[in-house]
This record gives structure tokens, C-alpha cells and sequence, in this order.
């Protein structure tokens, strides 16, 4: 992505955390839970690899449409895992929102990308206002039921569940992989 590069790191940090806590949660004892990790775990490094500064890495020519394959075949991946519940469909837009980003970088050297033309363009403020209101979501989704209801620490949660099984660890890490999206559509 072409921004300062201070910001680049930042996001290629937080991009491969996610991706790293992504992997050890494909330890889970539940099934469905080490699919999504696996899946969340690919976005993590994909877009920590995408947001290298391009002072410091410029990636060779195939590394556009490379990424445009591989994400384009988690998309694919990820819409045929939809038909067995909707949360799926996420995975869709995020895969589609890689593909559209390295087809961007693909078709435009570093210095002339976003000019001429005025504004953004539909897409990108479509997934703008997705990522948007899924990080907005996902933000609320983290705040404790148990303190609003008035339970003490802990409330309703099982101590047998590992740290990998923990909801809220796995939507703070869709949260911050939402949060690097909207960076990298901004970037754009």
C-alpha cells in the first residue's frame, strides 16, 4: 500500500499479530472454530504482506496477480463454506476486498495510483462503508454482557474452555483485521 511508511509498519505489525494468534487458534478442539482461524489466519499474513512501505520492499510484477489468485480462491473457498451459515459470507467480502486491492496495485505504478480521478472510487467506498459498520459492530459485540447485567468477572464462562475457544479473543482479532482493512482501502 503507498502511505508513510511509520504507518505501514504499524499495519504490517498488527496485520501479522493477527495473523500469528489466528494460527495458534487453529489449535481449538472445535472444529469450525480452527476453520475460521485458518482462514482469518491467511487474511492476517496476506495483508501484512500487502502493506510492506514500498520505500523498503517494492514487490516483483507476479506479486499483484499472485495475490489476486490466492485471495480470489479464498473467496471461492469461502462462498461455498456459506452455505452451511451466513458468517461466511464476511470471509466472501474480505477475500474480495484482497483481490480488488492487488488488482488496484497491479494496474498502477506506485507514484500515479488515485490520481486522476476525482474522489473514490464506488467500490472502494462500498467496502469503506462495509468495513465500517463491521468494525462498528464487531467494537459493540466486545463490550461484556456480564457488566452490563450486573455479573461479576468471568460470569458465564466456562474455565475448561482453552484460550483459543474464547469468543472474545477471536472477535478482538476480527476486529483488529477490520480495522487494518479500513487502513488499507483508505491507503488506496
Amino acid at each position: 500500500m503507498h502511505g508513510p511508511a511509520s504507518s505501514g509498519w504499524l499495519l504490517v505489525a498488527l496485520c501479522a499479530a493477527t495473523g500469528a494468534y489466528c494460527l495458534l487458534r487453529m489449535r481449538s478442539s472445535v472444529e469450525e472454530q480452527r476453520r475460521a482461524a485458518g482462514g482469518e489466519a491467511l487474511m492476517g499474513f496476506g495483508m501484512a504482506a500487502m502493506a510492506v512501505p514500498t520505500a523498503v520492499f517494492t514487490p516483483p510484477g507476479w506479486a499483484w496477480p499472485g495475490y489476486a489468485v490466492v485471495f480470489g480462491a479464498t473467496g471461492l473457498h469461502a462462498l461455498w463454506a456459506a452455505r452451511s451459515g451466513r458468517h461466511h459470507l464476511h470471509h466472501v467480502v474480505g477475500a474480495g476486498a484482497m483481490v480488488y486491492m492487488a488488482v488496484a496495485m497491479a494496474g498502477s505504478p506506485a507514484h500515479a495510483h488515485g490520481q486522476g480521478t476525482s474522489g473514490i472510487p464506488v467500490l472502494t467506498g462500498s467496502l469503506l462503508l462495509y468495513f465500517t459498520g463491521y468494525v462498528l459492530l464487531t467494537g459493540v459485540r466486545l463490550i461484556p454482557v456480564a457488566a452490563v447485567s450486573g455479573g461479576g468477572p468471568g460470569a458465564g464462562r466456562s474455565l475448561a474452555a482453552g484460550w483459543g475457544d474464547r469468543p472474545e479473543l477471536a472477535r478482538a482479532c476480527r476486529l483488529a483485521m477490520g480495522i487494518a482493512m479500513l487502513a488499507m482501502l483508505l491507503a488506496m
